[in-house]
């Protein structure tokens, strides 16, 4: 049995925009672009600068939707189908980007992306992760594929509000520790060896440079720290994605986020890389690393990362937490552990992290 490895090749730079006709003319000259509203507000009037008399043409632009839906995919599928056209460009955060690499995996098509935020690995991977229209996680559908290519504007993204740079912080983090601990024990194949080893990336230059990259974020600065932590957020996360099995995709830190995504005061107020980095403190603790939890809790502190559930405004009470803890050892990402976790561990996981 042969294996499939590829690779989203990726240009990154205050001009990243200039290298769109040529890459793009590569794959024909009429696309559809799928976005988000702010999004498209901030970046398409250089995206259109970049393309002007390259004759490249937007056949039309449409709003993703507001969430990733398997509704919404399917919707914009079937207007696609009646467009002219040779590829799909999603610009935007990681929903936009998201719906977008589905309705191009319907219809066959390339598709680009252009990240206006760095809150996820979503513009370089091979994946979609899917939501319900009231905001609760549905499920991860995994392409064959990453984007044709993705076009990285620091200047846009240094200029994006700066929560979603730490957000994307604590879901890249999660990757190293996530990869690491669910493929423990395992004698891995080249490609999945070479996953974890670049999973080490994705936390030792955040862990050295993502409070300065933060706060240059916060004064609009498109810093060497900044681009290094938006390449660990976007671009290294997504290799060790692409890289790895799926199974090692994941484990308890995503799991507990969904988990805690299941309360209101949460999944309104709280990005995802935000609830998952209290994640990995929980999988460290259900771990019993406590040294490295100590050095990841000060870390998040310093960003700004919530590392308690008052942080999230909610209480460490049993009756509220059942519901948390069945949902997290309900995710797939719980099915390929080390070893057994049962909700009593999980619990008690989450109490020490308090403890912590």
């Amino acid at each position: 049995m042969s294996d499939y490895v590829s690779f989203c090749p990726y240009t990154i730079g205050e001009d990243a925009y200039d290298a769109i006709p040529s890459v793009c003319k590569k794959l024909g000259s009429k696309m559809l672009l799928i976005g988000g509203k702010t999004a498209m507000e901030k970046a398409l009037p250089s995206f259109l600068k970049a393309i002007e008399g390259s004759g490249l043409e937007i056949v039309a632009t449409r709003w993703h939707g507001g969430e990733c839906t398997f509704a919404r995919i399917n919707e914009l599928t079937e207007e696609a189908q009646t467009l002219d056209i040779d590829f799909i460009v999603g610009m935007g955060g990681g929903k936009a980007l998201d719906t977008a690499k589905g309705v191009a995996n319907n219809l066959g098509l390339p598709v680009i992306t252009v990240p206006t935020i760095a809150a996820t690995c979503a513009a370089t991977s091979a994946l979609s992760v899917v939501y319900h229209a009231d905001h609760t996680h549905d499920r991860t559908v995994l392409f064959k594929a990453p984007p044709t290519h993705c076009f990285i504007n620091t200047k846009i993204l240094a200029e994006a509000p700066d929560r979603y740079l730490r957000a994307g912080m604590g879901d890249t983090i999660a990757k190293h520790f996530e990869c690491c601990f669910a493929s423990r024990g395992d004698d891995l194949p080249h490609s999945s060896a070479l996953g974890r080893e670049i999973s080490a990336l994705c936390y030792r230059p955040l862990l050295s440079r993502g409070k300065q990259a933060l706060d240059d974020c916060k004064n609009d600065i498109t810093s060497d720290a900044l681009r290094e932590a938006v390449l660990a957020n976007v671009v290294t996360t997504g290799l060790v994605s692409l890289l790895v099995e799926d199974r090692y995709n994941g484990a308890v830190a995503h799991s507990v986020c969904y988990g805690l995504s299941l309360l209101p005061q949460v999944e309104k107020n709280f990005l995802h890389g935000d609830i998952v980095a209290y994640g990995i403190l929980v999988q460290l603790m259900l771990d019993n690393n406590r040294e490295d939890a100590l050095v990841l809790r000060d870390f998040l502190r310093s960003l700004g990362t919530p590392v308690t559930l008052a942080d999230f405004g909610v209480e460490n009470d049993d009756a509220l937490l059942k519901p948390v803890v069945e949902k997290a050892l309900t995710s797939n990402d719980m099915d390929y552990l080390p070893y057994p976790v049962s909700f009593d561990m999980l619990r008690a996981a989450i109490s020490a992290t308090e403890a912590l």
